[in-house]
């Protein structure tokens, strides 16, 4: 744990790091969201915001992590290769989404054994970018460290889809959304203290990499589809609520259309009554 905080404390701009926490949260809450609606949806429609909720969770991924190495500062230029780049990217959407659909079979067990999924897409997303992580030195890496930041990723990976579809309410896809953000951050910084530098300067770092500017770019594009998610999925909310109250009105007008008295009950106590009923 002294490991974890040196490196969270001592080599982080904490500015970036409270960023990284913000894209983090808003990529993890519209996750949720989506995911519960595509748990809801039938047919083709289903695999189509599973494909949107993965797009979400594992772009929020991805940005949380590349912000915080934009955040870390070792004292060394460094860059990012292009392939795993890009492949890290690919590796959080794809078995993020793998996890998703999994978990929205049925079932508490598919649920948690799903988001242990999606907690092994952060652990592959998160060491596929430190092998595209270039420094004029070598990355030292301890096993034991790198073992409970993955098992961190998978717990609460687990738990977080497990409270967000088995609740089925706002507060369920609120936890959910928490334990997420707790399984992302958590494993990355715990990742980051797994890991040392040793500068040589033998080792030089290649002209084809991807320079810090343009990694800020791509994390800003990353970010910008978050947000554009996270508006679709508020959209998707009060539909769905505009939906439910028409329908409840509807079955209201039904109901006080009818000569007989209707009532409804729970508990022993009168819940709903029509106006014949009323009278």
């Amino acid at each position: 744990m002294l490991t974890v905080l040196g490196c969270f404390v001592g080599e982080h701009n904490l500015w970036l790091v409270a960023l990284a926490a913000l894209v983090c949260t808003l990529a993890s809450a519209t996750a949720m969201e989506l995911l519960t609606h595509a748990g809801r949806a039938g047919g083709r429609s289903r695999y189509a915001w599973l494909a949107i909720a993965a797009a979400a969770g594992g772009s929020g991924i991805w940005a949380t992590h590349f912000l915080a190495m934009l955040a870390y500062a070792p004292g060394l230029p460094s860059g990012y290769g292009i392939g795993l780049t890009l492949l890290s990217y690919a590796d959080a959407v794809a078995i993020t989404g793998l996890g998703f659909a999994l978990a929205t079979t049925g079932g508490r067990v598919r649920a948690a054994i799903g988001g242990a999924v999606v907690g092994g897409g952060i652990a592959a997303m998160h060491y596929t970018g430190m092998a595209a992580y270039q420094v004029p030195g070598h990355l030292i890496w301890n096993p034991a460290v790198v073992s409970v930041s993955v098992a961190i990723g998978a717990i609460l990976g687990g738990l977080a889809l497990v409270t967000a579809l088995s609740v089925g309410t706002v507060l369920g896809r609120c936890l959910g959304a928490g334990l997420l953000i707790l399984a992302i951050c958590g494993h990355h910084f715990t990742g980051m203290g797994a890991v040392s530098i040793q500068p040589d300067p033998a080792v030089a770092i290649p002209a084809s990499a991807i320079r810090t500017e343009w990694l800020a770019a791509a994390v800003a594009l990353a970010s910008s589809l978050i947000l554009l998610l996270a508006g679709a999925a508020l959209l998707l909310d009060l539909r769905e609520r505009r939906r439910a109250e028409s329908e409840r009105e509807r079955m209201r007008s039904l109901a006080n259309a009818a000569v007989e008295g209707l009532v409804v009950c729970r508990g022993g106590q009168i819940v709903s009554a029509n106006e014949a009923f009323a009278r």
